[in-house]
């Protein structure tokens, strides 16, 4: 079983998502790193493969206004890797303009004077908030003057409000600077790592998709910070590699209930503690997948460490 991984055959991939903004389908995708958005190319090899000009900088660009066009959604509903709450959801509701944390450190100036313009929009927040009361789950609405809670929240200047990284970084990348028509609102994950919890964050949501919202759950197949040459296929270990082909594998069996029970048994391959000290990065496909549980599965792209896989189409 082959899958997308060059640009011309992810750009395929795209083309053959069925334009169905009626139903539209949930997505998880490689949220990469603020070396996204990096200044200049240099001769890293681990910049040259996830830097500005990386396959999965190419693929975001070539993947937001692909959404845009086929979807054109009333409204994006995104979770990220690096928001996390226990037991209650929260939901942000920002008003006209949606903040920026800037929750990295050690980094040059210029990426903490970094711009992505975006609304929100309460009628939206309080919706995500009632279907997941509907649902018997716990959420709230977090405002422009709340800490976001978990992650890292403790000091400045990574304490407040605002969308972290592993959305605005992706998002200038596939919308632009700046988005002033479609409002955006993000909810957190769960920060158990339990792959039923966070598979029952995303499903909560599934109405949104016939509603004219876009979900979109950004993360990565492989994060281990103390171990980087996990990052690159190229030096990865032969069980990580493995364990990253084993996604798409999984994602893909046709059969809601063998595919289940297939991305959850993920998290006990023999690669996942390499690709995975902690799992905050990987539930986000579970999110995806619960949104989208209901109908087919499609490998967007493979991009090692960072696939695109759409459910429910």
């Amino acid at each position: 079983m082959s899958f997308p991984k060059t640009q011309s055959e992810w750009r395929t991939a795209l083309d053959a998502l069925p334009s169905t903004p009626e139903k539209i389908p949930a997505f998880f995708f490689g949220h990469g790193s603020p070396m996204l958005i990096a200044r200049q190319v240099t001769n890293s090899p681990m910049l040259n493969t996830i830097g500005p000009e990386g396959d999965l900088a190419k693929f975001l660009r070539d993947f937001g206004p692909a959404l845009r066009a086929k979807y054109k959604p009333k409204g994006i509903v995104v979770f990220s890797a690096h928001w996390e709450t226990i037991g209650v959801r929260h939901v942000t509701d920002y008003g006209d303009r949606n903040p920026l944390l800037m929750d990295y450190f050690g980094f040059e100036p210029y990426y903490y004077q970094q711009t992505f313009d975006s609304k929100g929009n309460r009628a939206l927040a309080e919706r995500v908030v009632l279907l997941y009361k509907e649902a018997g789950e716990e959420a709230k609405l977090s405002g422009v003057h709340e800490n976001r809670g978990w992650d890292g929240r403790t000091s400045p200047p990574r304490q407040g409000p605002g969308f972290d990284h592993g959305v605005f970084v992706p998002f200038k990348l596939m919308f632009g600077d700046k988005v002033d028509d479609v409002p955006i609102v993000q909810v957190s994950i769960e920060r158990s790592g339990n792959p039923e919890e966070n598979w029952a964050v995303g499903k909560a949501l599934s109405k949104l998709r016939e509603e004219g919202i876009l979900i979109l759950a950004g993360g990565l197949t492989i994060h281990n910070l103390h171990d980087r040459k996990q990052f690159s296929e190229k030096s990865a270990s032969p069980n990580v590699t493995m364990f990253d082909q084993a996604i798409t594998v999984a994602a893909s069996k046709p059969q809601l209930d063998e595919r289940k029970q297939s991305l959850f048994d993920l998290m006990k391959h023999d690669g996942f503690a390499q690709a995975h000290p902690s799992a905050e990065h990987f539930v986000p496909l579970y999110v995806a997948a619960g949104a989208g549980e209901e109908g087919g599965v499609q490998v967007v792209s493979a991009i090692y460490s960072a696939p695109t896989i759409a459910f429910g189409i």
